[in-house]
């Protein structure tokens, strides 16, 4: 008798966007986090011009070069510059609409957020269409919790939650999964204050990005 062995299918493609300014120890063990757990490619995606948070302080020029060598020993994550180069405002559903067009219908597609932004959901640009075009990764940190969210929000959680990691890596999108994070200490904005005061970022960026911050006098002013 021969037995067929099951075909996987396509690896998932997580998307993990921010503005990465600058990119922290923090940011990449979330991204080692979600690659490891859906065995997926992870493309880290800088923001351009976003509609729901203040610009960048450093330009999108010195952002990419820090994000690229942060993860140049990274196997499996890449740096996606496309919100970077559109012009004009820059929004999520245009992102995961370019991808799903690019990668075809079958491949899984992770958009990874922390958990809150996944409370402020409601406030994206057509929020309701982005679980048709890719699963929804919440990192949740140690102590956190999803309680009181939005009553759409919190209805579209029930009834896309799901509770293996397994389930997104089979099916394209529609699904919502809850990530558990250790709590970093770690924050871009703490990190610029450190810079500002003239403080070590010893266990704050990888030493790379340390020595780029320095050669380029990025937050010191």
């Amino acid at each position: 008798m021969n037995i067929e062995s099951p075909v996987a299918g396509p690896a998932p493609l997580a998307v993990y966007g921010g503005a990465f300014d600058p990119i922290h120890l923090g940011h990449l063990a979330l991204a080692r986090g979600v690659r490891d757990v859906f065995d997926a490619e992870v493309h880290l995606v800088p923001t351009g011009d976003p509609r729901h948070r203040d610009p960048a302080k450093a330009s999108a020029q010195h952002r990419v070069a820090m994000l690229r060598l942060a993860i140049a020993d990274e196997p499996g994550m890449a740096v996606d510059t496309r919100e970077i180069e559109r012009s004009g405002a820059s929004y999520t559903i245009d992102t995961l609409s370019e991808l799903r067009s690019e990668q075809g219908e079958a491949v899984p597609l992770l958009l990874t957020i922390g958990s809150d932004s996944f409370r402020g959901l409601p406030t994206w640009r057509r929020w309701r269409e982005l679980i048709g075009l890719a699963h929804i990764v919440v990192a949740l940190r140690s102590g956190a919790s999803l309680d009181d969210l939005p009553r759409e929000l919190g209805q579209l959680l029930a009834e896309r939650r799901s509770e293996h990691a397994s389930d997104l890596k089979h099916m394209p999108a529609g699904r919502i999964f809850v990530l558990p994070i250790p709590v970093y200490p770690q924050s871009s904005s703490g990190i610029r204050a450190r810079i500002a005061a003239g403080e070590s970022l010893d266990g704050e960026v990888p030493p790379a990005v340390a020595d780029y911050i320095h050669a380029h006098r990025l937050y010191v002013g």
